[in-house]
């Protein structure tokens, strides 16, 4: 149930300023900050702290969604909607912002709202699809810089695993592990895997992350 951004960007700010200070600590030791974070929206959290420590590093942002409405753009008020454009200073959440428009890519995205299309293409932010070529595309797009990468589970195609949301497209895990093994090419200051459900909406049935940790697992080992 979205409760509208101020209420939930309110309820959840101590837990983000935890979470912020955890990912500090584990970026600040030289360590590689691997995160399950539940809702995208606690991205508003480390990306202003990886954006401090790596600033050279560009954000992998793989999800069917762009994340990059404002309170102003965002027609629905969800903050998750928002977790992109908080640190990239698009608008002020209190917890910091860092990123500049050159260090985002976006990836298996096939849901922007018109708002975040005139703003990929405005900044020259890479939206690549999802697709054959993808794998090949991101390689391109990275360019060799460190890649700190943001998976929602919906950049999957539905079915896959449950998620909060579902976008028909995506990747398949056999396509989400290409994409790996390229990613792993680079250096990697942190991975954080969003929006995965525990089990099935109907009839509960529960649901092991095994199968998307193995497509992971080149930037697991890395």
């Amino acid at each position: 149930m979205n409760a509208g951004w101020r209420t939930e960007l309110a309820a959840a700010r101590p837990a983000l300023g935890q979470l912020q200070a955890r990912i500090d600590a584990v970026l600040a030791g030289g360590a590689v900050s691997v995160a399950a974070t539940g809702r995208c929206a606690a991205s508003l959290a480390p990306l202003p702290v990886v954006a401090r420590h790596h600033p050279g590093a560009c954000i992998l942002w793989l999800d069917a969604h762009g994340d990059l409405n404002t309170p102003e753009t965002s027609g629905s008020g969800d903050l998750g909607g928002m977790a992109l454009s908080g640190p990239a200073g698009l608008w002020k959440t209190g917890l910091g912002a860092g990123l500049c428009p050159g260090q985002i890519i976006l990836a298996g995205s096939r849901d922007l709202d018109p708002a975040e299309r005139d703003l990929t293409g405005r900044h020259a932010i890479p939206v690549i699809p999802p697709g054959a070529d993808m794998a090949a595309a991101l390689r391109s797009a990275i360019a060799g810089r460190p890649v700190y990468v943001h998976l929602d589970c919906d950049a999957l195609r539905p079915g896959i695993v449950p998620t909060g949301y579902a976008v028909e497209g995506g990747l398949s895990l056999d396509e989400l592990n290409a994409c790996a093994r390229v990613i792993a090419e680079h250096r990697l200051p942190g991975l954080e895997i969003a929006e995965f459900e525990a089990a099935w909406k109907e009839g509960g049935r529960p649901v092991s992350p095994g199968p998307l940790l193995e497509a992971l697992a080149p930037l697991l080992q890395a």
